[in-house]
């Protein structure tokens, strides 16, 4: 898988692990807000093997300048065989609930974001005739919960654009893999209780890598998850209210 690897959102756990993975004898492009300040990645995928590391400015909120960014990218390094959209926020629950500019907030990084940079990328991934977007999705998309609603609205939205997007490409020689984590323990997670079937920013970059060298379009992690939420979509209004997170 040697090539050129993408991580939008340069910062991220799971992006940067797994960039680590595909790092030997590739070039690997951080993008992200800061990006001056990405020494501590830089260094680990230099250490991992990649042959060169670039860095971008990128901040995914500001959709206008998406396109830009990625001609950038491309101008730079011609062909992109990896991009791993990896940026993200949780947010407050408690604070959305009554503060609208936070939930809109919310939901502007998770997936209005993610649809105009998804979009601008597969036109990029059609006219090259490969390479690969790999979208982390949640399991929190695929039934919302009361706990954790705004960001699980986020993320079902989302998870329903790939799939679509992944059908649209079908035929373009590229492709899309949608990644579904459970409750992954980490920065963004830190100080909460970890939920059952909990995993870790290198569990689920072990899972996405193996998806990849294996041609699959989506993968759970843990993969106990798919039947676990094939009967939890179906449990009672009443019983999944009272879920946490």
């Amino acid at each position: 898988m040697v090539g050129t690897v993408l991580v939008l959102g340069g910062r991220s756990e799971i992006g940067v692990a797994v960039a680590r993975r595909l790092a030997p004898g590739a070039t690997v492009v951080l993008a992200a807000r800061r990006s001056a300040d990405l020494d501590v990645e830089e260094k680990a995928l230099l250490d991992a093997g990649a042959a060169a590391v670039d860095r971008i400015e990128f901040d995914a909120d500001d959709i206008s300048a998406h396109r830009t960014v990625l001609h950038e990218v491309v101008r730079r390094h011609r062909r992109l065989d990896v991009v791993v959209v990896a940026f993200g926020v949780l947010g407050d629950q408690t604070r959305a609930e009554y503060d609208p500019g936070h939930a809109v907030e919310i939901v502007h990084t998770d997936y209005v974001a993610h649809v105009s940079v998804l979009t601008h990328l597969a036109a990029i991934l059609r006219i090259q005739g490969c390479g690969t977007l790999v979208v982390f999705s949640s399991v929190a998309g695929v039934r919302v919960r009361r706990a954790n609603y705004v960001y699980g609205s986020a993320k079902a939205g989302l998870d329903g654009f790939t799939s679509g997007l992944a059908d649209a490409m079908h035929g373009s020689g590229a492709r899309v893999l949608l990644v579904r984590p459970g409750f992954v323990i980490g920065r963004m997670t830190e100080g909460m209780t970890p939920a059952p079937f909990s995993s870790t920013p290198d569990q689920v970059a072990d899972a996405t890598v193996r998806a990849l060298q294996s041609g699959r379009g989506e993968v759970w992690v843990p993969d106990v998850l798919r039947p676990v939420f094939a009967v939890l979509r179906h449990a009672p209004r009443a019983l999944w209210r009272r879920l946490p997170r």
